[in-house]
């Protein structure tokens, strides 16, 4: 059960670990801890508990915040399935989204992402037939760049003397898709802008355009996807609701409410954390699931002998960009208002994504460079037994944090009319491209709610509302910081911004903390 700190809680009298954020990279160290026979206590300073995977309720409606889909787990031997099983002992279900998981609209045009790599290739090689042997080494070079990822980030959960000696030699053949952007392998494959524009059609689920993007990120995102995409059953809130138990069969405990101000250190050994409130706790293993910006430049004491080298690491990576989401409930089910379950990206009929970020970063009554629309009660089949005649759509723009910055400071909720006023004209523009597609559900909205970065920063505490942590340039990746292993002994870092962006990407952070932190081969117990 989930306790809050702020009302009585039972905790034991000394834990094995303890974890600041109860993020998905959070919650599969404590569980793969757990099943080590680890005591574990998780800090969550929000009032509920799974970070991202979170879902929060209005007004008779549930939303989810960050997942609208996840692949590879169609694959029951897949290792993100059986990850998945492992850390939620097998109660975690999930539901396919069918044959079209992404649907990418440029103009009024429409192409299909359609599950199975040979059928992707044939649907691919339809809208472009001149350029079916682009499209066949663009396939190529996502399984190449994907095959290359393991040495590279099993490298990460290594002793540091092995890998100052073998290193170089594990993260090279990655480094070589890692180090060029999206649009120059693209490029060197075809000179077909509106292909390029179409195979980096899901560049939101990393938040990068492709001259920015570093094609590894992008190889990545596209294969997780090649079997299709999933939801989990009676919705994101499933994943911590599975995974807490098996956290607590081993008397471990999650608290939210539970604000952490300090990571205490002693004689260059974290030993535990303080507080919002001074209280302490203690343990030989301490995690930071918060992101590295969060861990070294607010966790970590000025006056700690590392804390120079931090503030020196953290110039050479910065934030993924912010983003604002639409949530709308509907009257109607489903079915009655002809939802799909596939995505939908939008696009301007201009033929350079980063032109269209850069054109809307000057001049925010431009075109949106990109509109995802999510139809998550589409997807979930538990969804109508749990809010009958209800349905609800996730619209998700970019939105820069600077945008905002003016209402800094002010209070959730209560942050006054000339915001809500600036947020209405983005909402009505994101209900626009809406009615545009399903003009029938014009008169079926029940309410809707716009979040923006300072939503994300309030509830996520990233410093300028990022979605996706740091940005996954090519420089990220050079980056040999971004490891499990912190200079401070005792301290170990997990979630996103250690392995790549999104669910999958945390999921892997957690089961490469886990590995450094107990030194086993986790593969064959996953696998048993």
């Amino acid at each position: 059960m989930i306790q809050s700190y702020k009302k009585p809680h039972q905790l034991e009298e000394q834990y094995d670990a303890v974890i600041i954020g109860t993020g998905m990279g959070s919650l599969t160290s404590a569980a793969f801890l757990a099943k080590e026979g680890k005591k574990v206590l998780l800090l969550e300073r929000h009032y509920t508990a799974g970070g991202f995977t979170h879902v929060f309720k209005r007004k008779g409606y549930e939303w989810d915040v960050g997942i609208h889909y996840i692949g590879e787990v169609q694959k029951e031997n897949s290792a993100l399935r059986k990850m998945f099983d492992y850390i939620s002992n097998g109660n975690l279900l999930w539901a396919d989204m069918g044959e079209v998981y992404d649907q990418i609209i440029i103009g009024d045009k429409k192409f299909n992402f359609v599950k199975g790599v040979d059928a992707f290739k044939d649907q691919l090689t339809q809208y472009f037939p001149k350029e079916e042997k682009a499209i066949e080494d663009y396939i190529n070079l996502v399984f190449e760049a994907n095959k290359a990822m393991g040495k590279f980030y099993i490298n990460k959960a290594l002793p540091k003397f092995i890998g100052n000696i073998i290193g170089g030699m594990l993260k090279k053949p990655y480094q070589e898709f890692s180090n060029r952007t999206t649009y120059e392998v693209l490029r060197s494959l075809t000179e077909n802008k509106e292909l390029i524009k179409v195979l980096c059609g899901q560049y939101g689920d990393y938040g990068l355009p492709p001259k920015q993007s570093s094609f590894a990120m992008h190889a990545s995102v596209v294969k997780h996807y090649f079997g299709g995409g999933s939801f989990p059953v009676g919705g994101s809130s499933q994943i911590v609701k599975t995974i807490a138990p098996v956290i607590e069969s081993a008397k471990g405990t999650i608290l939210i409410n539970a604000e952490v101000k300090e990571i205490i250190t002693k004689k260059g050994r974290a030993i535990g954390v303080k507080m919002s409130d001074y209280k302490c706790f203690y343990a030989p293993i301490i995690i930071s699931g918060v992101g590295v910006i969060n861990t070294f430049k607010k966790l970590i004491s000025k006056e700690n002998k590392f804390s120079k080298i931090f503030s020196e690491q953290l110039t050479k990576v910065k934030p993924s960009l912010a983003h604002g989401c639409l949530y709308i409930g509907l009257n109607g089910t489903p079915e009655e208002l002809k939802l799909p379950k596939k995505n939908l990206w939008i696009y301007p009929d201009d033929l350079d994504h980063d032109d269209c970020v850069d054109r809307f970063l000057k001049d925010h009554n431009e075109p949106f460079p990109v509109v995802y629309i999510s139809f998550p009660s589409s997807k979930d089949p538990s969804w109508s037994e749990r809010y009958p005649n209800k349905s609800t759509i996730d619209i998700i723009t970019l939105l820069p944090f600077e945008s905002f910055h003016q209402w800094e400071g002010s209070k959730w909720m209560k942050r006054g009319e000339s915001y809500e006023a600036f947020k209405e004209k983005f909402a009505q523009r994101l209900l626009e491209h809406l009615f545009e597609l399903f003009p029938n559900l014009r008169n079926q909205i029940d309410c809707y709610e716009l979040s923006t970065p300072l939503t994300t920063k309030h509830f996520v505490n990233y410093e300028k509302g990022e979605l996706y942590g740091l940005d996954h340039s090519p420089e990220r990746y050079q980056q040999s910081f971004l490891s499990p292993r912190t200079p401070i002994k005792g301290l170990y870092l997990t979630g996103q911004d250690i392995v790549t962006a999104g669910i999958g990407g945390a999921l892997f952070s957690g089961f490469i903390t886990a590995t450094t932190i107990e030194k086993k081969n986790f593969w064959k117990k996953i696998y048993a």
